[in-house]
C-alpha cells in the first residue's frame, strides 16, 4: 500500500541539507537515514545515565547519615564542574565581548549562589552524632582535595594573589613552580605541632601538582583577571563587569568559606584534637576569609575593604 501523502517542503529542504553536510564527509546519507530509522527513541533515563549516577553513592559505614554526606559533596562537584564550563568558555575565547562576558559571569554566578545557599543540608541535615563516628572511617580524604575548586581558582586570578600574603612580596614576578609551592591553602593541610605536611596534603600533590602547574602557565595571560585587564577595564560596560567580578570575589573568598567553616564548626569542637576529623585540615586557620585574605579582583575593591576582608559577612555568620 502506497502513502500519497505529500512531502513536506520543509522537510525536503532539510533532507537536501543533510544530503550536502553528509556528502562533504564523504559520507552516504541513506545510510545514517537507516541507522535513524532502527534506533530506538532516547529515554530521559539513558540521556542522563541516570541508573549509573545514582549508583555512585557507597558509604564505607552503616550511618545512614554517611549517605547524606556523599551526596552533598558529589552534587557541590558538579556545581564545581559547571562554573568551568562557563569559565573554561571565557578564558578559551580570543575576544570575548562585553555582552558574552557579562552573561558567563552571571551563570557562574548563579551557580556559586546556590552553592552559598545549599550548606544547610551538611549544617541541619545530619546528626553530629553520626557524623563524628563515620568521618572518622574516611580519613584522611577530606573536602581539601577539590581540585576543581582549585581550578577555579587559577582560572579566575594570577597565581600571585593566591599566595599566603606574607610570601607575596618575595615571589613577585616569580615563575610558576615557585608560586605553586607558597599558594594559601598548604598551610590548611599541615600538622599544627609539627609545620609538616599530613598526608591529606600529601596525596592531593601527588595527583593534581603537575595539572596545577600546567593549568597555571596555559591561563596566566587569558584568567578571568588578565582578560578584564586587557578587554574590559575601560569598556563602556565596565561598571556593570566589575559589579559581577566583585559578587563573584565575594561569593567564592568569602561567603562560600564562610559557609564551610559554618558547617565544620557545627560539628566539630574547637580544639586541635578534633582536627583529625576533617582528615588533619587545619580549617580553623583555612576556611576563615580574614585570615587568608585572598581575593581574585584586588585592584577592585578599596586598601579598607581588603584589610577588612570577610569582617562584616563573618560577624553576620556569627550571629546567626
Amino acid at each position: 500500500m502506497t502513502d500519497n501523502t505529500p512531502v513536506d517542503p520543509v522537510l525536503l529542504e532539510q533532507l537536501k541539507k543533510l544530503q550536502a553536510k553528509y556528502n562533504a564527509m564523504g559520507q552516504d546519507l541513506s545510510s545514517y537515514l537507516d541507522g535513524l530509522l532502527y534506533a530506538d527513541y532516547l529515554t530521559y533515563w539513558d540521556y542522563i545515565h541516570l541508573d549509573t549516577l545514582l549508583s555512585l553513592q557507597n558509604p564505607k559505614t552503616q550511618f545512614p547519615d554517611e549517605k547524606i554526606f556523599i551526596l552533598y559533596h558529589q552534587i557541590t562537584e558538579l556545581y564545581f564542574k559547571l562554573i568551568l564550563h562557563e569559565l573554561e568558555q571565557i578564558t578559551a575565547n580570543p575576544q570575548p565581548g562585553e555582552a558574552f562576558f557579562i552573561d558567563r559571569l552571571d551563570r557562574v554566578i548563579r551557580y556559586f549562589r546556590h552553592l552559598e545557599n545549599s550548606f544547610d543540608v551538611m549544617v541541619q541535615g545530619m546528626e553530629k552524632e553520626q557524623f563524628l563516628k563515620f568521618r572518622m572511617a574516611l580519613l584522611p580524604a577530606s573536602g581539601f582535595q577539590s581540585a576543581q575548586y582549585r581550578m577555579i581558582e587559577l582560572y579566575s586570578t594570577d597565581m600571585i594573589n593566591l599566595v599566603s600574603l606574607n610570601d607575596r612580596p618575595g615571589l613577585q614576578g616569580a615563575p610558576i613552580p615557585a608560586l605553586l609551592e607558597k599558594l594559601y591553602w598548604r598551610s590548611g593541610a599541615t600538622e599544627l605541632a609539627s609545620g609538616t605536611k599530613t598526608l591529606t596534603l600529601r596525596q592531593f600533590e601527588q595527583k593534581y601538582t603537575t595539572e596545577f602547574q600546567e593549568a597555571g602557565e596555559r591561563l596566566k595571560s587569558t584568567n578571568l583577571l588578565q582578560l578584564y585587564q586587557t578587554h574590559f577595564s575601560a569598556s563602556p560596560q565596565r561598571e556593570a563587569i566589575v559589579a559581577r567580578l566583585r559578587e563573584f570575589d565575594t561569593l567564592a573568598n568569602v561567603l562560600w568559606p564562610l559557609a564551610h567553616m559554618r558547617s565544620a564548626g557545627h560539628y566539630l569542637h574547637k580544639s586541635p584534637e578534633d582536627i583529625k576529623a576533617t582528615g588533619g585540615t587545619n580549617w580553623q586557620k583555612y576556611l576563615p576569609p580574614r585570615f587568608q585574605k585572598i581575593s581574585f579582583f584586588p585592584a577592585l575593591w578599596s586598601e579598607q575593604e581588603l584589610q577588612e576582608w570577610g569582617k562584616a559577612a563573618f560577624m553576620e555568620t556569627a550571629a546567626k
